[in-house]
């Protein structure tokens, strides 16, 4: 049976790869910041204090990752309390997301994980033409884990010791007698980290990093699991699947031999405030948006920096998806439950956007 989440599909759906495709094109096309920062983004100088968006389209991005839509619509309701015309979100996979709100295609992704997406914050430009200020959750971890069962019997701790080829064929699963890895998905932050290690660490030999839809991989990872087989998997925090397959229960982080890391993150120190070196550094998820949309849009610029959302509500939410309350208005809901849950925080949100946006409002007369 394929346990594999159903991805909530928002009210445009029918439209989605047609959106989609417009999106690609239009950044492509020498006029794509005009499109982005027309009047749509003008100064967020409301007559009504209460509504600084009014009148004001917005359109968020996401990537397909089913976990990712409750902080996304969490925002966009935000932003909707403020008054400003939110579309439906569109989704494109991180690189493109992040060269298409830097170029004002789209307005803002509320998935930005740093230092795990800085290749594509750099390559779409930085902080010339994207906005990126507080921290929207934080102390999200990742690495490589096996079964405890499989670490226990074998005294494995870490991934390098998989360059032994008996332990590797431990983790086979398709018979080539290689262990197959269930890495990120292409266009992912950790692709890259995944094979520069892979490299580094001497694994290509007897490690098969194998890639596609991670959700499916990983629904075929937890029936191993289930039926007592070995599992080697690559995986973070917030996401449902610590939740079952618990660290430090079911299975254990791996540990890698040194800090290595490719591109802008090369130097970086991967260890762990608790002394563990699990091979990626702590990352923190931002709101990123268009710079000049944010620089003309006081109210929305200061919620973004304002919002946070504990790491574990997020996983709690994410549970609730691989549970089987997937669809559009289970995740719309959760949504509701969490800003009533958290009323007053969220009512502090808006109005100190509102703030920035009469302060701004003053100082421009």
């Amino acid at each position: 049976m394929n346990t594999t989440m159903n991805t909530p599909k928002n009210n445009n759906e029918n439209h989605n790869s047609k959106s989609r495709r417009q999106i690609l094109g239009r950044f492509l096309c020498a006029s794509a910041v005009a499109l982005g920062l027309g009047a749509g983004a003008a100064p967020a100088l409301a007559a009504d204090p209460a509504l600084p968006g009014k009148g004001i389209t917005v359109t968020p991005v996401k990537s397909s990752l089913a976990e990712e839509t409750f902080q996304t619509l969490l925002v966009m309701k935000a932003l909707q309390q403020l008054g400003y015309n939110v579309k439906p979100y569109e989704e494109l996979e991180y690189p493109l997301a992040h060269i298409a709100v830097a170029n004002g295609d789209v307005t803002f992704i509320a998935n930005h994980w740093n230092p795990h997406h800085s290749e594509f914050y750099k390559a779409a430009g930085g902080d010339a033409k994207l906005y990126r200020k507080g921290v929207y959750s934080s102390g999200a971890a990742q690495g490589y884990m096996i079964d405890k069962k499989t670490a226990d019997q074998y005294k494995i701790t870490r991934i390098d010791q998989l360059a032994d080829p008996k332990l590797a064929k431990l983790f086979d699963s398709d018979g080539d007698g290689k262990a197959n890895l269930v890495g990120p998905s292409a266009g992912w932050g950790g692709e890259a980290v995944v094979w520069h290690q892979l490299d580094t660490f001497k694994l290509k030999n007897t490690v098969n990093y194998t890639q596609g839809n991670y959700s499916a991989l990983i629904a075929d990872t937890l029936a191993r699991f289930k039926q007592g087989k070995p599992v080697l998997y690559y995986a973070w925090t917030p996401f449902w699947l610590s939740n079952v397959l618990r660290p430090g229960k079911e299975v254990v982080w791996l540990e890698v031999p040194f800090s290595s890391m490719p591109g802008v993150q090369t130097g970086t120190d991967t260890k762990m405030p608790n002394g563990k070196n699990y091979g990626f550094p702590l990352n923190n998820e931002y709101i990123v948006a268009n710079r000049v949309w944010a620089e003309k849009n006081p109210a929305a610029a200061k919620l973004f920096e304002l919002m946070n959302i504990p790491i574990n509500d997020i996983s709690t939410q994410n549970r609730l998806m691989n549970d089987g309350q997937n669809s559009t208005a289970d995740v719309e809901r959760h949504t509701n439950a969490w800003i009533k849950s958290h009323q007053k925080t969220f009512d502090g949100w808006l109005e100190q956007a509102r703030a920035a946006a009469a302060s701004a409002s003053v100082a421009t007369k």
